[in-house]
C-alpha cells in the first residue's frame, strides 16, 4: 500500500470515529469512558496521518 493510499485509509477512519463520537455524545445516555476512548483512538490516527504526510513530504 503507498503513503497515499495509508494517510486515504487512516483519514476515512478518522472522519468515521468522529461520526461515532458525534452520535455517541448527543445520545442521553452516552457513555463518557467510550467517548473518550473514541477520542483517543482519533487522536492517535491522526498523529499517524501527521506522522506519513511528513514522509510523504
Amino acid at each position: 500500500m503507498t503513503i497515499e493510499a495509508r494517510i486515504r485509509e487512516l483519514g476515512n477512519r478518522h472522519r468515521s470515529l468522529d461520526e461515532t463520537i458525534r452520535r455517541e455524545v448527543t445520545h442521553p445516555a452516552s457513555d463518557s469512558l467510550r467517548v473518550r476512548e473514541l477520542k483517543q483512538q482519533k487522536l492517535r490516527i491522526k498523529e499517524q496521518i501527521t506522522s506519513l504526510e511528513a514522509r510523504a513530504g
